[in-house]
């Protein structure tokens, strides 16, 4: 009775979604596209019925690249594998196009109507579906078990909040995960969360990001960057709503302060429709600004510590985080200043690039305890205190050094998951 409701809720709600959608589409084109897709309609031929699509929804761009490991692991391992990619963000859309080979298949996640997801599962007939980290939708995992599509949620996390807001919609939460055939969590106490909930968990087997290899191009680019700076240079990486601000303020109040001139400051949003809005903002605050997509063959000189208007780097590029770690001394993680639940800090201690951390990291709570006990990264209080420490280190040769070693040493003593995780799904599949 309660999932019915819930279901004419979310029939109620698609003129809803697709006015948000044409909203989000004025900043961010790839909203506007192939927009039936998310209602279950698809104009792309149904796969062949021989039990070889796999199916992988990874929501945005995060998730997509972790799921990018985890397809190469299991076309390697099975070759025969068609693969059907589902996201739910431009952002991750944009990115996973890259993964598809001949043969498969992306399209936009269905929503969560029963008609929808009942045209989803009828057209691709997958042989299982892989879910990445967190999505998991009630009518969704609901027909799979109908249909007999064993459905598991892979690399899988639930933070304290997450839970106490699940408990609250238990009535809807936990048939949905007590639905899903297999979990395999990143961390013991995200186990023990999702267990909570009903989930089956089948083992705990580490966060599968670490896993991934940075791009070595993108390596190579940001340090021969670096070097021809010739000054220190501090990151604000993956910055969020109101951290970007916090931090202009901070830097015009520090317009005097010999140290703090004596760094090059970059800030590299987590949204990139918000870059716009960024180069107008640190201009309003009374610096220059020097944005990644107008460079061409690295950045511009390093503002001069006596000048007028100090320069700002502003990096509005999308795909290129490796260049941007590479290209910092210390990184500011962004999403962790405000209440956000901070960003993955995983790939920047794959760069070598050490990483202060705010006070709001629930959402990757044990990689940031294991990389601040490991000597990769500190927290603080605020964003003042931030900004106090990254200058510090950032001119601190022998600190800085160390502070690097122990990033590169976390980030290989943490690997792993991707090869137990790869074994379980293709047990689970008898592959």
């Amino acid at each position: 009775m309660m999932r019915q409701l819930y279901s004419l809720l979310m029939w109620l709600a698609q003129p809803w979604l697709r006015r948000k959608l044409r909203r989000r589409g004025k900043q961010e084109p790839g909203y506007l596209q192939a927009v039936e897709e998310r209602f279950g309609h698809y104009g792309v031929a149904a796969p062949a019925a021989d039990g070889q699509t796999v199916w992988v929804h990874a929501v945005s761009l995060g998730e997509t690249r972790a799921a990018a490991l985890l397809v190469a692991r299991l076309r390697q391992r099975w070759p025969g594998m068609r693969l059907l990619l589902t996201h739910g963000t431009a952002t991750g859309r944009a990115e996973g196009a890259v993964l598809l080979q001949a043969g498969d298949i992306q399209t936009w996640q269905p929503w969560d109507t029963p008609a929808a997801v009942r045209r989803f599962l009828d057209h691709f007939r997958p042989r299982i579906g892989i879910l990445m980290e967190t999505e998991i939708w009630p009518n969704l995992s609901e027909a799979c078990v109908r249909m007999g599509v064993p459905l598991v949620l892979a690399n899988a996390r639930l933070s304290e909040k997450s839970l106490r807001w699940s408990e609250r919609l238990g009535w809807l939460a936990r048939p949905a995960y007590r639905n899903l055939t297999a979990v395999w969590a990143q961390t013991q106490d995200d186990a023990l969360r999702l267990a909570a909930l009903g989930a089956k968990v089948r083992g705990v087997f580490g966060n599968l990001k670490f896993d991934a290899t940075p791009d070595a191009g993108q390596l190579r680019t940001g340090r021969a960057w670096h070097d021809r700076v010739q000054r220190p240079i501090v990151m604000l990486a993956s910055s969020r709503i109101g951290e970007e601000e916090a931090l202009l303020r901070i830097l015009s109040a520090l317009a005097q302060n010999h140290q703090a001139r004596a760094v090059q400051w970059l800030i590299v949003p987590r949204h990139p429709q918000r870059f716009d809005e960024l180069a107008r903002l640190i201009e309003e605050y009374g610096f220059s600004v020097s944005r990644r997509s107008l460079w061409r063959d690295g950045p511009p000189a390093a503002s001069a510590v006596g000048d007028v208007r100090p320069g700002v780097w502003l990096g509005d590029s999308l795909g290129e985080m490796a260049l941007y770690y590479a290209l910092a001394d210390v990184a500011l993680l962004g999403g962790s200043f405000e209440r956000l639940g901070g960003q993955n800090l995983i790939e920047a201690a794959a760069c070598a690039c050490p990483v202060i951390m705010g006070p709001h990291t629930f959402n990757f709570a044990e990689a940031a305890e294991l990389s601040s006990a490991a000597g990769a990264a500190q927290r603080v209080d605020d964003l003042t205190q931030a900004v106090t420490l990254a200058v510090a280190l950032a001119l601190d040769k022998e600190g800085l050094q160390a502070a690097r070693r122990a990033a590169e040493t976390f980030a290989r003593a943490n690997q792993g998951a991707l090869e137990r995780l790869a074994a379980a799904i293709l047990w689970l599949l008898g592959a």
